[in-house]
């Protein structure tokens, strides 16, 4: 019997720091506005520090919500209650303009807003910031050096919509203070405050199971890794000390197709958490079990009717069942 190795999901480790992230750090919001009608609408906003979700902005009251309890930061109070106002006011204000322009700006119903804003830290310092806005799921328009340009591959919608959103240089300069200075200052406090949780060492969960059968005489062969943290981890089809080829690594992986003997084949995963690398040997299905299981059934099916018992096939059912 052969064996199909399903392609393994892993991360590939990369540069860290001492809060456990991957370098460059980074926090954005998101904004995801959905418009089906004139007065029909929907918003879900959500912030993030790395992959991790830390905030969200509740839709009725529209007060930001703390995931975790260090979601605050070190900012105080009335700076919250400050950012706080400026979301709701933005959101706000953010949706009725849509709406406003939207028959000028030539959007057709439904459609969807996608905007994502932040900043990244590198060794600690201001990296970069990044503000951008997406129309049905492509770019669309993005902010750059105070003012709004339009993407090359939008068309002349973008450029409507720039034309509107630098009308006003106080919102923008709002924007740009937002991006490189609160931003900056509140993922520092971010880590500091969460410092015990994004350290912490999370051991993976690894197991194999049997998926479905490619075809006959071949067994398909599934290496689950769940449950690590940090993400970064390396997961590999192994025979003996060798890596298999035809099996890859990275963030999201491309079908192998690979075929191999199940024979000394294993999964092995690393991960920051672990002393070393764990082996996970398969249990691939005998040959002899196989006889015993199928053939030999077979050949008492094939006998038992030959001497006349027609109900042989309940018998080879109970044998079948028992193997």
């Amino acid at each position: 019997m052969r064996v199909l190795l399903l392609p393994l999901l892993a991360v590939l480790p990369g540069g860290g720091n001492a809060d456990g992230l991957k370098e460059p750090v980074s926090f954005h919001v998101i904004q995801i506005a959905s418009f089906y009608n004139h007065s029909w609408k929907r918003s879900l906003v959500s912030g993030c520090l790395g992959d991790l979700q830390t905030h969200t902005l509740d839709r009725n009251s529209k007060t930001i919500i703390f995931l975790w309890p260090w979601s605050s930061g070190n900012f105080s109070n009335e700076e919250w209650k400050e950012l706080e106002m400026l979301f709701h006011i933005r959101c706000v204000q953010f949706l009725e303009e849509m709406h406003r322009y939207s028959r000028k700006l030539q959007f057709e119903y439904p459609f969807e807003i996608q905007v994502t804003g932040g900043c990244e830290l590198h060794s600690g310092k201001f990296s970069r910031s990044f503000l951008q806005l997406a129309y049905q799921g492509s770019d669309f328009v993005s902010f750059q050096n105070n003012s709004w340009l339009a993407s090359p591959v939008a068309g002349n919608m973008a450029k409507r919509l720039c034309k509107v959103l630098n009308q006003n240089q106080h919102e923008n300069d709002i924007t740009h203070s937002l991006l490189s200075d609160t931003c900056p200052r509140f993922i520092l406090g971010l880590l500091d405050a969460g410092k015990a949780h994004l350290q912490r060492q999370v051991k993976p969960e690894a197991w194999l199971s049997r998926g479905l059968s490619p075809g006959p005489g071949h067994l398909q062969l599934v290496c689950h890794v769940s449950g690590f943290y940090p993400k970064p981890v390396w997961v590999m089809w192994m025979r003996g000390e060798q890596e298999q080829q035809g099996t890859q690594r990275g963030d999201i992986l491309n079908p192998g197709g690979g075929r191999w003997e199940a024979a000394g084949l294993s999964c092995r995963v690393k991960h920051g958490s672990l002393d070393g690398p764990v082996t996970i040997i398969t249990q691939p299905v005998h040959g002899l079990l196989i006889f015993l299981a199928v053939i030999v059934p077979l050949l008492l099916l094939i006998v038992l009717r030959a001497l006349g018992f027609r109900n042989a096939g309940e018998f080879f059912a109970c044998v079948f069942s028992y193997s």
